[in-house]
């Protein structure tokens, strides 16, 4: 019998014969710099292409990428070549799959993006675009931005879609741009972005927002991280905030994910450009975590009397360790689209002036409406360290006192659960609990 040593000889021997016959096959991205094997991807001899086929510059790979993607194959790896990928603009097509392996660096060029809304990656009218980088980045340069060299702009993206249909983004971390880590937006030909999937991305240190929804329908945004945006207002970590009235905001849903020391709101809904016959909204934060922002935990805005129907719901999230306050609904129309919130936790928000409150309810404008109100609460908890109301509301115009505040607060701190509500509010059956301290035997809060 031929002994273990042997047989690892003769085993290790024989694998280059066969792997040499099979490896291009088997996998093709490995060969850099081959006219061949892209000639063949150009003709569609091939289903996975490498983008180092068409070359590869460490000064400048913009052709090399642009070419790959260009070429129709429907798969393009971006392999890691111990450099980053040194890139001006680069367009996106549709039925492109494009995965970027784990190390690659997508960087934007220096000197370079001097255009007002130039992006690392674009795509509009698109169908069927699928973006994945587990363990790779995408860095553009938000510091030259910002600085005298570049004209002044906010939407210099690292990703920028519009219009575009069955779009998926996984895994990438978005560093760094002049805009948004992610813009999903809207086109004449169709105006909003359809059956989006964003999953297990970061978008770190953006100008204007981690994440801009402008408008779109069948969008799911989970696992994600949001975090660091500072720049222009908003600000925000994600900003859903449509520019006009025929487009849309239904069946979006943002779950299990972090907005992090945001210089804006941690997640903001403004929608103000939407009316009555736009179709009614959909929207879902669920089981989201919003902490050390310099603003608002969650601000939901200019919802106004001619606003859409819908829902506005936030599901099982927690805001904790906010500048401003915990929940910041202003300008919010009683008879428009319903803000709900479930299952919800505040604490140590609204911590810079000691006269704010944990949630807050105001009407500022009476141009958008004059009557506020038209907010749910079901189960929801303010830990809190100061002897303050756990709610206010308040007018600066439109008609005095708030209309349907309703359901239930429970607050943990010094004093007594109460609202500051204005004498004048209609129809709101709030209910306010006590809890009792919590000792180190037992953590479990009860109703006092």
């Amino acid at each position: 019998m031929m002994n273990r040593a042997l047989w690892c000889l003769v085993l290790i021997t024989c694998i280059p014969c066969t792997l040499s016959a099979t490896i291009d096959e088997a996998m093709p991205w490995l060969t850099q710099t081959d006219s061949k094997a892209a000639a063949g991807a150009c003709a569609g001899a091939r289903d996975t292409a490498s983008a180092a086929w068409w070359g590869f510059d460490n000064e400048d790979a913009t052709d090399c990428l642009q070419h790959a993607i260009d070429s129709g194959a429907p798969k393009i790896v971006v392999p890691f070549m111990g450099t980053p990928w040194v890139i001006r603009p680069v367009t996106l097509r549709g039925n492109l799959e494009l995965e970027l392996e784990p190390g690659v660096v997508i960087l934007a060029k220096k000197e370079a993006f001097k255009g007002k809304g130039d992006s690392l990656f674009s795509a509009s009218d698109c169908e069927n675009i699928t973006l994945r980088g587990y363990n790779a980045h995408m860095r553009m340069r938000k510091a030259d931005y910002q600085g005298s060299g570049y004209e002044k702009a906010e939407w210099r993206m690292a990703l920028d879609f519009a219009g575009c249909t069955n779009l998926h983004i996984e895994g990438l971390t978005l560093e760094s741009s002049g805009g948004d880590g992610i813009y999903i937006g809207a086109t004449e030909k169709q105006p909003f972005c359809k059956d989006v999937l964003i999953r297990d991305v970061a978008c770190l240190n953006h100008h204007r927002q981690g994440i801009s929804v402008i408008s779109a329908v069948n969008l799911l945004i989970e696992n994600c991280v949001l975090s660091g945006t500072r720049g222009t207002a908003p600000q925000a970590g994600i900003d859903l905030e449509p520019n006009r009235e025929n487009e849309k905001l239904v069946n979006v849903v943002v779950r299990n994910c972090t907005m992090a020391g945001n210089n804006g709101s941690g997640i903001l809904v403004y929608l103000k450009p939407m009316r009555a016959a736009t179709e009614p909204v959909s929207i879902l934060f669920e089981n989201c975590h919003v902490r050390s922002g310099r603003d608002q935990g969650i601000a939901v805005g200019a919802v106004g009397d001619d606003g859409p129907a819908g829902l506005i719901e936030f599901r099982n999230c927690t805001v904790e360790n906010t500048r401003n306050g915990g929940a910041f609904v202003y300008d919010k129309s009683a008879t428009a689209a319903e803000v709900r919130f479930v299952n919800c936790k505040w604490r140590n928000v609204a911590v810079k002036h000691k006269k704010a409150t944990p949630l807050l309810i105001t009407l500022m404008r009476d141009s958008i409406t004059k009557k506020h109100g038209g907010i749910f609460f079901e189960n929801c908890v303010v830990y809190d360290t100061l002897d303050r109301p756990v709610l206010k509301t308040e007018e600066d115009k439109g008609e005095k006192g708030a209309r349907h505040i309703r359901g239930a607060i429970l607050r943990e701190g010094p004093g007594n659960a109460r609202a500051a509500l204005s004498p004048e509010s209609t129809d709101c059956l709030l209910e306010l609990h006590s809890l009792t301290s919590r000792t180190k035997d037992d953590t479990s809060p009860t109703l006092k």
